[in-house]
Formats: C-alpha cells, sequence, structure tokens
C-alpha cells in the first residue's frame, strides 16, 4: 500500500479522473430525477469535496456527490415551494451538520447513537426507498423494454463486474439503456447537436421559506447517520483513525458546509459517496490529494455544455429501469441495518417504533399548522426520534 500511494503527478491525474467516473453515475442521476441542472451536480460534487477537506485539514480521502436521501423530500418541497423555496430548506440541512458536529465535540459520539439508535435510523432508511418506488414503476412503464435492458445490465455489472468495473453499475445501465433507446429511435439527439461546447451550469439561487426549512431539517437525520458510518468505513480503508484526528465533529461539519453551499448555488446536498470508499478500497490508494483531483475534474466536466444536454436527453425509461434496483436497494440497507444490529423486531415497543415511521411516510402524512407543513420522511423520522426517548425500554 505503502509505494501504491507514492504517485507522481500525472498517475495521481489519472487515478482522480477515474474516481470521478465511478462517482459520475450516481452525481448526475439525483438532479435528473428532481428536476436540477446535471452539471450543477458535477459542480456542486466538486465544490463539496474541496470544502469538506478544507475543514478536515486536507487528511481525510472523501469524495463528496449528490444525497439519494434527499431526492423523495426534494421533489415535494419543489411541488409544494417550488425550487428556489426547496432550496433554502436545503441550505438549513447543513446548519443540522453545524449542530451535530457541536454535539459531537460536545458529549461524543455516543450521544448520537442514542439519540439516533438502529431502530429510528433503520425503518427511516427504508422509508426513504419505500417511498420512491411508485416514481421508479412510473418512469419505468415509459417503455419496459428499454427499463429491463436498464435494469439487466446494472445487476449484471454489479454481480459479475471484475475490478473497478464492478464499481460502475449505475453508469454501465445508463449507456447500454441509452444506446438500446438510441437504436429504438427513442433519443432526441437535436438538443445536444444545438448545445454549446462550452456553458455554465444552471446556477438557481434559493429563496427563503420557513415552511421549507421545517419541511427538510428533520430528513437530515438519516444522512447524519450514514456520515458517521460512512467516515468509520474509510477508517478501515485507510487504517487511520479519522475519528480521532481531524475529529467525526469536523468531517461532519464540513459534511454539513458542502451541503449547504451546494444548496445555495442550486444543486443537489451532497454526502460522502461509498463509491468512491469502495474504489479506495480497491486501489489501495488513500492519498487524499487524488480526491482532490477528481474534485477538480467534476468541476471541469460541469461546464461542458453538450454532456449536459447528452445527460438530459436519457429517456426516463432507462433511468426507470435502474430505480427499480436503486430504491428497493436503499430499502434493503434499511433492513440490513436492523439486522446487523441484532434489532429484537418482537419486541413491543421496537414494533410500534418502526411500524409508526413506516406508515406515517409511505401514507404521507401531513401536520399543518398556518402556512408550516411538516409531513412523509421527516414527519416519520422526527415521530421516531420522539417515540424512542419517550417509550419506555424493558428491563430485560
Amino acid at each position: 500500500m505503502e509505494n501504491k500511494n507514492k504517485l507522481g503527478y500525472m498517475q495521481k491525474t489519472v487515478v482522480g479522473a477515474q474516481f470521478l467516473f465511478v462517482a459520475f453515475g450516481s452525481t448526475v442521476l439525483v438532479p435528473l430525477l428532481v428536476g436540477m441542472d446535471p452539471s450543477i451536480a458535477l459542480f456542486t460534487a466538486g465544490m463539496g469535496t474541496l470544502i469538506f477537506h478544507l475543514i478536515t485539514k486536507g487528511q481525510v480521502p472523501v469524495f463528496m456527490g449528490s444525497s439519494f436521501a434527499f431526492i423523495a423530500p426534494i421533489q415535494k418541497a419543489t411541488e409544494l415551494y417550488g425550487l428556489p423555496g426547496a432550496l433554502s430548506g436545503l441550505v438549513a440541512v447543513g446548519a443540522v451538520y453545524g449542530l451535530m458536529s457541536a454535539i459531537v465535540r460536545w458529549r461524543g459520539v455516543g450521544f448520537i447513537a442514542r439519540l439516533f439508535p438502529p431502530i429510528v435510523v433503520g425503518p427511516v432508511i427504508m422509508l426513504i426507498g419505500l417511498s420512491l418506488a411508485g416514481t421508479g414503476v412510473k418512469m419505468a412503464s415509459g417503455n419496459w423494454t428499454i427499463a429491463i435492458v436498464a435494469l439487466l445490465t446494472t445487476i449484471v455489472v454489479s454481480m459479475y463486474g471484475k475490478g473497478l468495473f464492478r464499481l460502475l453499475p449505475i453508469i454501465s445501465g445508463i449507456i447500454v439503456g441509452y444506446i438500446a433507446a438510441a437504436v429504438c429511435g427513442l433519443v432526441d439527439f437535436e438538443p445536444v447537436l444545438n448545445a454549446q461546447w462550452f456553458a455554465l451550469p444552471d446556477f438557481v439561487r434559493p429563496s427563503m421559506r420557513w415552511e421549507a426549512v421545517v419541511f427538510m431539517l428533520p430528513v437530515a437525520i438519516a444522512p447524519v447517520i450514514e456520515h458517521i458510518g460512512d467516515i468509520y468505513a474509510i477508517n478501515e480503508v485507510a487504517g487511520k483513525d479519522f475519528v480521532k484526528k481531524p475529529g467525526l465533529h469536523r468531517t461532519m461539519l464540513g459534511d454539513g458546509l458542502a451541503c449547504a453551499a451546494a444548496s445555495f448555488i442550486g444543486g443537489p446536498p451532497v454526502t460522502t459517496y461509498s463509491e468512491v470508499t469502495g474504489a479506495i478500497s480497491l486501489t489501495k490508494i488513500t492519498d487524499p490529494a487524488v480526491i482532490r483531483i477528481a474534485a477538480i475534474f467534476g468541476i471541469l466536466f460541469s461546464v461542458l455544455g453538450k454532456m449536459s444536454a447528452l445527460l438530459k436527453s436519457i429517456p426516463d425509461a432507462v433511468l426507470g429501469g435502474i430505480m427499480l434496483l436503486l430504491f428497493g436497494t436503499i430499502a434493503a440497507v434499511g433492513v440490513n441495518s436492523l439486522v446487523k444490529n441484532k434489532v429484537d423486531m418482537s419486541n413491543t415497543r421496537n414494533l410500534v417504533i418502526a411500524s409508526l415511521i413506516l406508515t406515517l411516510g409511505i401514507g404521507g402524512a401531513e401536520i399543518i399548522y398556518g402556512c408550516f407543513t411538516i409531513g412523509g420522511i421527516g414527519l416519520a423520522a422526527l415521530v421516531g426520534v420522539f417515540l424512542n426517548l419517550v417509550l419506555p425500554k424493558s428491563k430485560a
């Protein structure tokens, strides 16, 4: 590992580009699903990664990309308050990270674990995936043949791919599905041909809406816990303890500032990317400078107008086919969290917490007070945290 980490400048550049390619598919997928410019996602991924590295003193080899946890909330908030209003709520999510960072520095990681135990986090993650299932089916139903081609490609690559190729199931599914759709005459290439070679991303300024802020804040619970898990994962990969140095409070603050900065210019919230962590584990290259090179490549690619137009030309059926697997995978991660932490679902207390989180979230429950509305994943997460704090635990 030591020799592989001592790379020359050109080697670092090549590996950095490779790491961006690993994160590319997932990063541009989120804006395509929520109606944002995919180029802005590449820009904010690069910018957010550089911000994270600045806050963590350049010590942690982490790449920041678009967060899937916010897909459903962004869709709903945009419907209720418009995209600028939804962005104001996403900017405020950074404040949650900042608060959690202060708590971690003050009380340690244990306090966060007690506030958000697996019985709360697991069902919330399940809810994120299940709440999006209808969207995936609707997109795929536009052309089931193309959707199945994209889906099967994604499955085959994730199960049988070798080396770094195995880390590219999403982008592989998009490419094969896109080619199949083009062969069937389902792709309109005119916008791609008319697009400029170089163009700035479509920046959008947030418009302050307190209702959107209240709506979005509870949704940050799951990504905060996911962040902690990702940092422990990169600890294992790099053979270092980043929880102690530079400190979990710094990594969490860096994530929060990156998330707020991304949303402030019209991009989706960013979070630590496990895909790139997997690539680091495979290549044994843990130099944070390589990750920063990947971030710079993301910013450079974001100004390619042709690429933005190409991404926007991807048929919904291609994305829908991949979503059938991806959204289910998110839900399965929540189930795995419960299993891995040996949560006893025969315990009435746990059953009550999980049941109410899922039914309130999937059922679309809302609380409306004047001009304020909170519902969906945010409301379900708050109810889960509240029940975990007030319901008595068995003495066993």
